[in-house]
């Protein structure tokens, strides 16, 4: 268990109004007010003083509680305070992040909280131009974001020196382990400087995460904005029961809602998020997706899309569940609920963001009623459920998974079919993807894009 000491100081019991009740320089506090930042979150308003005064962080937060801002800004103090010039290869801070949009992300807040200041960023990740990232840190960098695997490259290269760095940071620690990056987590974090200030931040503090953090910090103060497992207050949450070949015509009919601005809708593996996105495209809708097997161009570009109003929605798999921070989400939806049930939680954190309101829908056939009850389970809370949605003006009513053979005929679709559950019994107890992946390399191919 890591022991974490209390912080006891006057200041740690003020009232933080404003980003100015930290004593933060001048120009800090100007840059944060133009980028529209004014009023502290419960998890900075805790983790910023502890910082100031050289303490190590271990922060848990829920998604989208503003946890950048708390390990950022002590950063920038810290480096504008100081006058020491950056050496050839060298860093000032290191912030390591699982995935390369929640990378994008922080760079981009980082330069925007520093304003003009003098200060140098660089990104290093995976997907794009080595050589473009070499040469930028040969004249030495004050803040590298970075994810390990390209990280961890240029290290075995001598391309970058961590002897120097005197700010580390681990953000979304609990998904580097789902993704299998303690390993190289270690190797960076051994090659930074003995003597440094560590935050670590994770929504959950699985028994891994715990020893990590207790093999990396010394003497932290254990910050928590929510209970692990919660989810924002201020997102609605619903469940539509459909059939799997209904779920089309389920999403269709929902966002013919004039409130469904900007939407993200998220499939559980890549394939099933291409073939979302061909069909809301087919269907008439604007709509990019974001998954693990399209190029960092690809990615950025969609991103861009959804986030300049280009595009309404955005299809993704989880490995945008954690990195994106788009204004007014409207709506979250899962096409699929994702087979972690701690992803549905980052999932939903994508709207209701900074204080604003938001909703997620979930889509759950027959096959997903297991991965339902864990998420409410995890949330400690039962979701409003439904089977059945009104339809737009002049279309027919959609109907009720559980209905009987005799409605289906007269509603037009599926006559004389057995309902879904029925039919999935009678075909054996086996789940589709083990069937197959009995015929061959394409249910291989299904079952590794699952994993």
């Amino acid at each position: 268990m890591l022991d974490c000491a209390p912080l006891h100081t006057e200041k740690n019991h003020m009232t933080f109004a404003s980003f100015a009740d930290f004593d933060l320089p001048q120009s800090l506090v100007q840059s944060l007010e133009r980028a529209g930042f004014t009023t502290p979150t419960p998890i900075q308003a805790k983790a910023i003083p502890a910082q100031l005064q050289g303490r190590d962080i271990l922060g848990i937060a829920q998604t989208g509680s503003g946890k950048t801002a708390a390990f950022a800004l002590p950063i920038l103090v810290g480096l504008m305070n100081s006058e020491r010039r950056r050496k050839p290869l060298s860093v000032g801070a290191l912030i390591l992040a699982p995935t390369r949009e929640l990378a994008v992300q922080i760079d981009e807040m980082i330069r925007a909280y520093a304003g003009s200041g003098r200060l140098t960023t660089a990104l290093v990740l995976g997907g794009v131009s080595r050589s473009a990232q070499v040469q930028k840190l040969m004249r030495g960098v004050d803040i590298v974001v970075a994810t390990p695997g390209r990280l961890l490259d240029l290290l075995e290269d001598r391309k970058i020196y961590l002897g120097d760095t005197s700010y580390l940071v681990l953000d979304e620690a609990d998904r580097m382990l789902d993704m299998g990056f303690i390993a190289p987590v270690r190797k960076i974090t051994a090659k930074c400087a003995a003597k440094r200030r560590t935050a670590l931040f994770s929504a959950t503090m699985a028994p891994e995460v715990e020893k990590l953090a207790a093999s990396l910090l010394t003497d932290p103060v254990r910050v928590e904005a929510a209970p692990q497992g919660t989810t924002v207050t201020t997102v609605d949450q619903r469940v539509i029961f459909s059939g799997a070949k209904q779920k089309r015509d389920v999403l269709n009919t929902l966002l013919t809602d004039p409130d469904m601005t900007r939407v993200i809708v998220f499939a559980r593996t890549k394939h099933g998020a291409d073939r979302v996105s061909k069909n809301l495209a087919f269907d008439g809708h604007s709509v990019s997706a974001i998954h693990g097997n399209k190029s960092q161009g690809a990615r950025q570009a969609a991103l861009r899309d959804f986030r300049s109003g280009k595009v309404r929605l955005l299809v993704a798999t989880d490995i945008a569940a954690r990195g994106i921070d788009v204004p007014d989400i409207s709506h979250v939806v899962n096409f699929d609920l994702p087979d972690d049930a701690e992803n549905y939680i980052h999932r939903i954190g994508r709207t209701a963001r900074n204080g604003a309101s938001g909703s997620a829908i979930s889509l759950v056939d027959g096959t997903e009623k297991s991965k339902l009850r864990d998420v409410e389970k995890l949330i400690r809370k039962t979701l409003p459920k439904s089977g059945e949605i009104a339809p737009p003006a002049g279309q027919a009513a959609p109907v009720a998974v559980d209905a009987p053979p005799a409605t289906r005929r007269k509603a037009g679709g599926n006559a004389g079919k057995k309902p879904y559950a029925k039919a999935r019994r009678k075909s054996g107890s086996k789940p589709w993807w083990a069937t197959l992946d009995e015929k061959g390399a394409g249910g291989r191919r299904e079952a590794r894009d699952r994993a």
